[in-house]
């Protein structure tokens, strides 16, 4: 479904800022780059709403990687590994 508005992007040209979008969170576009897709993002919703989706998707996963295993669960998980090595070595 296309944007209503004349002035607005299409989707076949939002559909080219995703992954520039994405890149944008990760600090990997040019600052030339940056500056065309934050005016994007500013004047197309559907845009801006996936970026902020994907900015709170990175803030999660960074969050939760800071995250340590309880080592009676890595200990567990590092005999069950070694199990399974041991099955397929002797398969």
């Amino acid at each position: 479904m296309a944007h209503t508005h004349d002035n607005e992007p299409t989707n076949e040209e939002c559909a080219d800022f995703l992954e520039r979008i994405v890149r944008l969170i990760d600090n990997e576009l040019a600052e030339g780059d940056c500056a065309v897709v934050r005016a994007h993002i500013d004047t197309c919703s559907p845009c801006l709403e996936r970026y902020d989706l994907q900015r709170t998707v990175k803030a999660l996963v960074a969050r939760s990687c800071s995250e340590v295993a309880p080592s009676e669960l890595r200990d567990r998980v590092r005999i069950q590994i070694q199990q399974i090595q041991v099955t397929i070595t002797e398969s």
